[in-house]
């Protein structure tokens, strides 16, 4: 069995998943794809996932991944998990704010203190 090229280095902190992307450019719509089917497996392998999408290597997003977060994050909740994201930079940042996704997305600056919300919840 061939391993996929993995766009994502996922480690496992106090129960938390906290997963960053190996590609400073998620643009492409394979990858994308890619991408998503690689969290949903991460989701669907627990009940009550919880989930930290770190962005901190991500210079640009094109809005096809944004269609990818939202379908993950209703993943998610079906399944009474939490999904957080940090680390977002200014630009992309801009794009949850026009879309007004930075409402619908619980996103935090730093994954440190994403991660130390997690216990508050």
């Amino acid at each position: 069995m061939e391993q996929p090229s993995s766009h994502l280095k996922v480690k496992r902190a106090g129960g938390v998943s906290i997963v960053e992307f190996a590609d400073r450019k998620i643009l492409e719509e394979l990858s994308i794809q890619e991408i998503g089917e690689e969290l949903r497996a991460i989701v669907e392998g627990e009940p009550g996932p919880r989930l930290l999408l770190n962005f901190q290597n991500v210079d640009h997003l094109a809005s096809a991944a944004l269609g990818m977060l939202i379908t993950l994050q209703k993943k998610v909740q079906e399944q009474n998990g939490t999904l957080k994201l940090s680390n977002i930079n200014r630009q992309i940042f801009q794009v949850f704010r026009i879309t007004r996704l930075n409402r619908v997305f619980d996103i935090h600056e730093t994954a440190e203190e994403a991660l130390a919300s997690f216990g508050q919840a």
